[in-house]
This record gives C-alpha cells, sequence and structure tokens, in this order.
C-alpha cells in the first residue's frame, strides 16, 4: 500500500529521517517504512514507531547496488514520498530512485510537510542568503542532511522486521581499493560543542589560548577557511564553511570570526551561536544569539578564568 520511504547508509541518520517520516504520516495517513541494505546494523530502529523495516538481502556490500532494488521495491510498495540520507552515497542512491520512478527530487531539504498533494519542502539557496519553498506532486523524493531532525525515540512498539531478497541489486560495482581518510580529533559534525577560530587571532601561538577555552567549554575546535587553507594552522577537516564541515552543535563560539556568508553557511544551524570580535558590525553578530564586541585578548582569558573557577 503507499507508504512512507526511510532510507540512509548511515544508521543514526536513519532514526532522524524516521522522525520526518512519522511527522509526514500525520498528515498523508500513510506507514513509514524503512529498508536497509546489507548487513547495516538494526539497534535501535526496530522500536522507533516505524511501521515496517525491510532488510534487502544480496552479495554486494556497497549500498550503491542496490539502487535498482530500492527503486524496485517503492514501485511495488507505491511509495508516495521517500526521505534519503543527505550523505555523499544517499544523494546517489536518491537520485538513480528518483530517476526510475520518473519523481521529483529535491536536494539539501530542511523541513518537509505534505499539503494538497504535495510534498512541500524548503531548503537554503546562496550559501544561506535565501530560503527557497519547493512543491513537488507526489511520487516525491527528499534528501536530508544530518541533524536537520532529532532521532526518533523509543516506542513501546515492536515493528515488524522482514528480510526481502533484492532481486535486482547491480553487481556491476566493485570496489577494488579503499584509502582511508585519516582524520585529526573528532568528526566535527557530530560535536556539541565547537569553538571556532577566525582570522581575528593574530598568529599561531595564540592557538594554545583557543585551545584552553575549548577545553574549559569541553568543546571541539573548529576555524574558518583562511585558518585552515592559506594560514594551515589548523587540518582542513576542521575547517567550517560552505564547502567545508557542515556543524550544528548545542553551542558554537566564534573567536575573532566575522562571520562571511561561506562560514555562517556552515555553521548557522547551531541551537546557540556566541560571538567575539571587536568590529560590533561584523555579519557575525547578525547570527548570533550573544555578542560580545571586544578584545579577544582581553574577553577570552576572562571566559576561561570565569569557566575554571
Amino acid at each position: 500500500m503507499p507508504g512512507i520511504l526511510i532510507y540512509s547508509d548511515n544508521i543514526t541518520l536513519t532514526k532522524q529521517l524516521i522522525t520526518a517520516g512519522l511527522l509526514l504520516k500525520e498528515k498523508m495517513n500513510q506507514p513509514v517504512y524503512v529498508i536497509l541494505t546489507g548487513e547495516q546494523d538494526l539497534t535501535g530502529i526496530a522500536n522507533t514507531a516505524a511501521d515496517e523495516v525491510f532488510v534487502l538481502k544480496g552479495s554486494n556490500p556497497w549500498p550503491e547496488s542496490y539502487a535498482d532494488a530500492i527503486a524496485n521495491f517503492a514501485s511495488t510498495e507505491q511509495i508516495s514520498a521517500g526521505l534519503f540520507g543527505g550523505t555523499p552515497r544517499g544523494k546517489d542512491i536518491a537520485a538513480k530512485v528518483a530517476a526510475k520512478l520518473g519523481a521529483g527530487l529535491v536536494t539539501e531539504a530542511q523541513s518537509v510537510e505534505f499539503d494538497d498533494g504535495c510534498l512541500l519542502t524548503t531548503r537554503l539557496l546562496y550559501g544561506g542568503l535565501a530560503v527557497a519553498t519547493e512543491e513537488v506532486k507526489l511520487p516525491a523524493l527528499a534528501t536530508i542532511a544530518p541533524k536537520t531532525f532529532e532521532e526518533a525515540g523509543s516506542s513501546d512498539k515492536q515493528t515488524e522486521v522482514i528480510t526481502i531478497e533484492a532481486a535486482n541489486e547491480l553487481n556491476q560495482i566493485t570496489i577494488g581499493e579503499t584509502c582511508p581518510v585519516v582524520r585529526e580529533g573528532v568528526e566535527l559534525s557530530a560535536a556539541n560543542r565547537i569553538v571556532s577560530v577566525g582570522r581575528g587571532v593574530g598568529k599561531k601561538e595564540d592557538l594554545s589560548m583557543i585551545g584552553e577555552l575549548a577545553q574549559a567549554f569541553d568543546a571541539e575546535i573548529g576555524c574558518t577557511r583562511g585558518i585552515a587553507e592559506d594560514y594551515h594552522w589548523l587540518p582542513v577537516e576542521r575547517y567550517i564553511g560552505i564547502s567545508g564541515q557542515k556543524v550544528k552543535p548545542d553551542m558554537y563560539f566564534g573567536v575573532g570570526v566575522s562571520g562571511q556568508v561561506q562560514h555562517l553557511a556552515g555553521m548557522r544551524e547551531s541551537k546557540v551561536i556566541v560571538a567575539i570580535d571587536m568590529n560590533e558590525n561584523a555579519p557575525i553578530f547578525e547570527a548570533a544569539d550573544y555578542g560580545i564586541v571586544g578584545d579577544l585578548y582581553e574577553v577570552v582569558p576572562l571566559l576561561i578564568e570565569a569557566l575554571k573557577s
């Protein structure tokens, strides 16, 4: 029967998509189907109030090989809406499924609603300077980035898990060799608190002060593009921005960050934004919940002292 399809190659993101799916269910009165591929972990999925969980069983371990199988499932079940994780693999699979179904696809959706037979979505444009509202007639698909929604909570309902054979998995896809990316520190996108440093910091040696502040906040250190790519003071994986990391921490603390649009696009979804900058007209203050206009070399030591005491 018609329903709402949830898929991501990242199980944590799958739980977040279930939250969005359950919100659609309230308006559409259709069941929420979760589909998993290969050896994905079922932990925490079977009790999230989803109506059914389907596991595509096949011999190929790579998610990319299951696009045809997912499209076939969506067609057979007459899926009305599909929510896909906004990971590189998720976007690839969503595009292939949409093409095979002849369905519309919205990428990087910030919100999804059902209205008058359409999937109504919003997404950011021009690095966050504008918000686009789009209506797509059903069936429609959307990709959603991590942390756009909270993870679905536990439910007393035990969802049925059904294993189905991926009859049309694409076995031509093979991986000859993998080279893991060695990252320094944690993945910024998973951090709950971030202290970010910008060009307002005068010299590399002053990063020790920023590190002390981050330690006092129990936070990870991020930075602007200039710090990582021009000065090379921090590794590029700590760069936050439109072409860098997209973060949504509970608290973002900008130190000497002026707040150019490229950087704001990577952190504007933070729950609480605090900023320190000498320039009271700095763009960062337009996005900040709390702002301190002052010399960071005076303010930061006082903050560290206060936090330690």
